[in-house]
């Protein structure tokens, strides 16, 4: 059995598509799960509920923490009890690229709470308590992502629909994107991968990654539209946020958009020998609004 935490999630839900690759037993667990298999067994949990989750988890061979919480820190705080990682812990002065050995330094709330988590994971494996790995993953785009995806809020939903493109910081700086079914096949991959645990993996992101004003141009090239952008003040975030919560939680991390963000996937393009999807064809089937599974 192979359980998924948070089936619904951007990940989580292409996550189930792969593993039937690896067992003919996966349980999918959120409030409301649905199937994305015919054999898919079916547990609706509350993840804030460890007893609920105790549950949810029995007679599991691996178990896959997808969940996502409200992006509210206090939240991440209080009531964290799964985790698909992120860079946020990372040094504010991001190496170009970021890879598993860059320097552990978070001068956020969010970041502070990230490098908690991790550590104190990694600390348990090390005891014996139990065998973990981290997946760990660049801002994200793809099918299932529209809701909690930054590219998709400020950049490819406005110049479809004839606005201007909104950056978070300065427009000509490079920013990678992890596609979500490129994370979701790495993540099962790594998970039936014995010699994989114990330690820290960035998941298959494609090299070379468009600043934001190139993101702009290739989304307006392929849909057809008038790629423009403009950068988008601080101040303006805090008001923005008033109609879009997502905006108002980002301003703290708005340090990304300043400077080159190049995610660094190496480690898993030479343990498994994939590359990622390249960023045009991610983008071209964001925007056809269809499914045709990871290149990797």
């Amino acid at each position: 059995m192979q359980t998924i935490l948070g089936s619904g999630g951007a990940i989580g839900i292409h996550l189930a598509r792969v593993l039937p690759k690896y067992t003919d037993k996966v349980r999918l667990v959120s409030r409301h799960p649905e199937k994305s298999n015919d054999r898919d067994e079916l547990f609706a949990a509350n993840l804030l509920n460890a007893e609920e989750v105790k549950h949810a988890v029995e007679n599991s061979k691996i178990v896959y923490l997808m969940a996502g919480l409200a992006y509210d820190h206090k939240v991440w705080e209080r009531d964290w009890l799964v985790f698909f990682d992120n860079i946020y812990m990372y040094t504010p002065d991001l190496p170009v690229p970021m890879t598993e050995r860059t320097k552990v330094a978070p001068a956020t709330k969010k970041g502070k709470v990230r490098a908690g988590i991790a550590e104190k994971l990694m600390q348990a494996n090390k005891d014996g308590l139990i065998k973990a790995l981290i997946a760990r993953s660049a801002d994200f785009y793809g099918p299932g992502a529209a809701k909690n995806s930054v590219l998709d809020q400020t950049i490819i939903q406005n110049i479809i629909s004839g606005k201007t493109a909104n950056w978070l910081g300065n427009p000509d700086k490079k920013h990678s994107f992890t596609y979500t079914p490129d994370a979701a096949v790495g993540t099962a991959l790594l998970g039936n991968t014995p010699d994989a645990y114990g330690q820290v993996w960035h998941l298959p992101t494609h090299d070379e990654p468009p600043t934001g004003r190139e993101w702009a141009e290739m989304t307006g090239k392929l849909s057809g539209k008038e790629g423009k952008i403009r950068a988008t003040p601080k101040w303006l975030m805090s008001v923005l946020g008033i109609f879009m919560p997502v905006m108002r939680e980002l301003k703290e991390m708005s340090y990304q958009y300043e400077q080159d963000y190049v995610f660094d996937s190496t480690k898993f393009e030479d343990q498994f020998m994939m590359k990622a999807t390249p960023y045009k064809i991610g983008l071209e089937h964001v925007l056809k609004k269809d499914y045709p599974g990871s290149m990797v």
